[in-house]
């Protein structure tokens, strides 16, 4: 380092300021694309032309304290080679779980789509931020395009949107646009002075509604959860008597959450029926549609989102069912008024001058609660051009028609029980192994019941055969919930599922 610091100065026009020598660039271009290029490889081969390899395992799973011996994790003071870096991206791709692998069921999204991959290797190396026009015009006019179609699909003539990360975020910028709406004044002079604010949704609903409440200072319990029907579904007359009974105690109803897609038994909330209470009363209709609102790219499935128009505000990812990569969520609005702006700007002078040589109302950055944010539309763009809305419509159609499959060969083998019949691809069941089938029901049958589906986890992860979701719900014990969205997973994809589960558990 000494002596090219020396050569460095000896050059004509050498400038040296606080002992940091200011000619020429610092970083080494030609060994830095290098890198890129020996990595490029290494993500092609090991990631992307293996993600469809069923052979391949889903998880090498590690105990926590071993994985960090074997990453080494540790950072020096001087930087490591690259032959070193390399070994490390392989050890990260290995240890990682393969989220596209055919038999990765764990999550509400799953598979890889190249389309969309290729539009991230796009904004990765571009490193754009999305609230100006002066530096992110292509990316700006993508998100308005994207925006538009998703509103053609909720039934909307026009409105306004925004993406944003996670459908937790979403339904964060719903309720609290709905309060804006309800008490303007509310961004000025904050919560003291407002009365005791309810906002309603199901007992099945997304845990980010909890935690909105509490982040936006409603708090937790001025959430009034609803009661669902056995399938999940929240009861409108409930909803009608909770609104009538905070009226009466003098709280200031606000919001109504609908869920179309709950996360664990997908189920779709009566949308018309809750809207004409939410008319009413004159309250603000949020639908989550996190989950199932890709359900409205399908002209078979959309009615399971009939009345979804009525919704003031929708919450959709595209990076569950239509794999759009994470994270790719769009919050939509009825409202065309500029209501997204003027509940969330703040005008700041150096970033959003009015005085600009271009149209400035293309600089979209105010209407939004951050500053620097990633262009996730692109990646649902480039995919929705090289598929088309048919080619969409086929992973929504192909999706449910394999769940559908699933049920049917649950209902053919012993020892499997679905919970109910689903209506989305959450397809829920317990496995019965051969010790338990002859015992009584009774309490000792479901507390032994509730070991089962945990022991058959950690043993497919070890194995890495596959991945497989399970939880206790609403009083039930301990089921599994396999999700179907990939359409790289096949009906052969369904059959080793259930085998599995019989070959894991037959000790059990």
């Amino acid at each position: 380092v000494g002596v090219c610091k020396e050569e460095m100065l000896q050059k004509k026009n050498a400038v040296l300021v606080d002992g940091v020598i200011l000619n020429g660039p610092i970083m080494d271009s030609k060994a830095g694309e290098k890198f890129v290029e020996e990595a490029c490889k290494l993500i092609m081969e090991e990631v992307i032309q293996k993600a469809d390899d069923v052979t391949e395992k889903v998880c090498e799973w590690q105990a926590p304290e071993t994985l960090k011996q074997i990453l080494d994790l540790e950072m020096r003071d001087t930087g490591e080679n690259h032959p070193k870096l390399l070994q490390l991206c392989r050890d990260v791709i290995q240890y990682s779980v393969k989220t596209s692998h055919p038999r990765f069921f764990n999550q509400l999204y799953a598979g890889l789509d190249y389309y969309s991959l290729v539009a991230r290797f796009i904004t990765e190396a571009l490193n754009p931020s999305v609230y100006t026009y002066e530096v992110s015009p292509v990316f700006l006019l993508v998100e308005e395009a994207v925006i538009k179609k998703m509103i053609k699909f909720i039934g909307w003539e026009e409105g306004d949107g925004i993406f944003n990360p996670g459908g937790s975020v979403s339904n964060m910028y719903a309720i609290n646009l709905a309060r804006y709406k309800f008490c303007p004044e509310i961004k000025e002079k904050g919560l003291s002075g407002l009365p005791r604010l309810v906002l309603f949704t199901s007992e099945e609903c997304h845990y980010s509604m909890k935690k909105a409440a509490s982040f936006l200072g409603i708090g937790t319990e001025n959430v009034c959860f609803i009661r669902t029907d056995e399938r999940g579904k929240m009861i409108p007359e409930e909803l009608e008597k909770q609104v009538q009974r905070a009226r009466k105690e003098g709280s200031a109803p606000f919001l109504v959450c609908a869920t179309a897609g709950t996360t664990v038994l997908g189920a779709f909330d009566p949308l018309d029926k809750i809207a004409d209470i939410c008319e009413k009363h004159g309250l603000w209709l949020h639908v989550d549609a996190s989950w199932g609102g890709s359900a409205l790219i399908s002209r078979k499935h959309c009615r399971l989102l009939h009345g979804i128009h009525r919704a003031d505000s929708v919450a959709w990812n595209p990076h569950k069912m239509l794999l759009a990569g994470i994270q790719c969520c769009a919050l939509l609005v009825k409202d065309n008024s500029g209501l997204l702006k003027k509940c969330y700007s703040a005008e700041a002078a150096y970033l959003f001058q009015q005085d600009k040589f271009y149209d400035v109302s293309y600089d979209t950055g105010d209407k939004s609660i951050q500053c620097s944010r990633r262009p996730d539309a692109f990646k649902f763009w480039l995919m929705w051009k090289a598929l088309g809305t048919t080619g969409l419509e086929e992973r929504v159609n192909r999706a449910l028609a394999l769940a559908r499959y699933l049920v049917e060969e649950i209902k053919k083998r012993e020892g499997f029980q679905l919970l109910l019949e689903p209506e989305y691809a959450n397809v829920c069941f317990w496995y019965v192994p051969p010790s338990l089938r002859k015992m009584e029901d009774g309490p000792e049958f479901w507390q032994k019941l509730h070991q089962v589906a945990p022991i058959i986890k950690e043993r497919m992860m070890k194995k890495g055969s596959m991945m497989l979701g399970y939880q206790p719900h609403q009083g039930k014990v301990n089921f599994f919930r396999q999700v179907v969205i990939s359409p790289q997973v096949s009906r052969e994809d369904m059959d080793f599922l259930l085998d599995e589960i019989e070959l894991l558990a037959k000790d059990l």
